[in-house]
């Protein structure tokens, strides 16, 4: 079921006639090949259908046309964005354009030749992302051999005088053990922590009854992170992001849709978040045809959620309207099969039982065991049979 737009407020109705400001933060997701498998991966289901990456010369006109516009942080992701040839003269022309640069990366191809080459272009900062403390259990997550890898790039980052900034996915089959990823980024190094508890879009999605941890996972991953903070406070700075499924009311979709972040996919799509290219009826520009300044101000697409014009009840009447922006409109769609539904997340959804049952079922589920898992990894082998539907989880297609 998807929405009949028929009854909604039309998008050409503003709330202001002020224009919004610049996309201040720009991702450039340079591709989406990875070595990693992750089963949370935010990268779309059908990645693997996208064949066309764009070129170094769009990549630079993306760059020079989003810092005149205004934008002033550039990050790199993928993907892994280490696996693009040009990934130091993008940086190299960023810096010269005034961005402040970040480079988010499994540490898959990151050596000492090609971390001079950055350090030699101006990168200002890298992500590095473990999926656990452990060499087993990160390496089952990722499907893959990579936890020694991160150790040593670690070193290569502390070495090269980046600022260290450690980020691990969390979700139920880690979250126990949060007190033993911290100890890594201690003992790593790491300036900052991201403990960033699973979002449940794509393939996380997809995975979300072998993800999603329990309320009580979740209370006691917070008490110990607090204790972390107060113990290592002159050490290390501990970020903890509770998932939308156990809050009251939703997040500022991106800070708001077309507010602040800009996303060019690696085939030049335009989207004002990642996983936007989901919803029905819209259709993204791209960057090889259009400037940035037409995509974010006359688009259809980017205007389509701006603002608050093309809400519904109970959000049209909310007196939270202006907190929160409506949520997340993925989410919405992915629940509920309506893109202009109030997000699930809210408690004055009348969509909360979708959240509530899938809180529910985590609940009941026995003790994770990583050896009785069934999740389906990251691989353009089941992405050729998947395709995501109502609810946003993946259906097998019958061949």
């Amino acid at each position: 079921m998807t929405a009949n737009p028929v009854n909604q407020i039309s998008t050409a109705e503003s709330d202001t006639n002020d224009r919004p400001g610049p996309p201040l933060w720009l991702l450039a997701e340079l591709t989406y090949r990875c070595p990693l498998h992750c089963a949370f991966c935010y990268n779309p289901i059908g990645f693997d259908q996208v064949k066309n990456e764009i070129d170094t010369d769009t990549w630079l006109k993306v760059l020079r046309e989003a810092r005149k516009l205004g934008s002033v942080q550039c990050g790199f992701s993928g993907g892994e964005p280490m696996l693009r040839d040009d990934l130091e003269v993008l940086v190299a022309e960023a810096r010269q354009l005034g961005f402040y640069t970040n480079l988010l990366t499994s540490g898959v191809g990151l050596n000492e030749k090609r971390a001079r080459g950055l350090k030699d272009a101006g990168l200002d900062h890298i992500q590095l992302s473990f999926q656990d403390s452990t060499r087993e259990l990160n390496d089952f997550l990722s499907n893959t051999k990579t936890f020694g890898l991160k150790q040593k790039v670690a070193a290569l980052i502390k070495d090269h005088d980046w600022p260290m900034v450690m980020n691990c996915v969390i979700h139920r089959l880690n979250i126990d053990v949060i007190d033993k990823i911290i100890d890594l980024a201690l003992e790593l190094g790491a300036e900052t922590l991201e403990l960033a508890n699973t979002q449940y879009y794509s393939w996380a999605m997809l995975n979300r009854d072998q993800l999603l941890p329990s309320k009580k996972q979740i209370e006691r991953a917070e008490k110990i992170t607090a204790e972390y903070r107060e113990r290592y406070s002159d050490r290390i700075r501990i970020l903890f992001v509770v998932p939308d499924y156990y809050e009251n009311r939703p997040k500022r979709c991106m800070n708001g849709w077309g507010n602040v972040f800009l996303t060019i996919t690696p085939d030049g799509t335009a989207l004002p978040c990642h996983t936007a290219k989901m919803l029905p009826e819209l259709t993204f520009p791209n960057a090889k045809d259009q400037s940035i300044e037409s995509i974010w101000y006359d688009s259809e697409a980017f205007n389509h959620f701006r603002g608050k014009s093309w809400m519904k009840e109970p959000c049209r009447s909310c007196p939270e309207q202006d907190d929160d922006l409506g949520g997340c409109r993925c989410q919405a769609y992915m629940m509920t099969g309506d893109p202009y539904a109030a997000d699930p997340v809210c408690s004055k959804s009348p969509e909360r039982h979708h959240v509530d049952q899938a809180i529910a079922r985590a609940t009941q589920l026995p003790a994770p065991n990583p050896q009785e898992h069934k999740l389906v990894f990251r691989d353009p082998k089941a992405s050729g049979k998947l395709s995501e539907g109502r609810d946003g989880a993946a259906i097998l297609l019958k061949r």
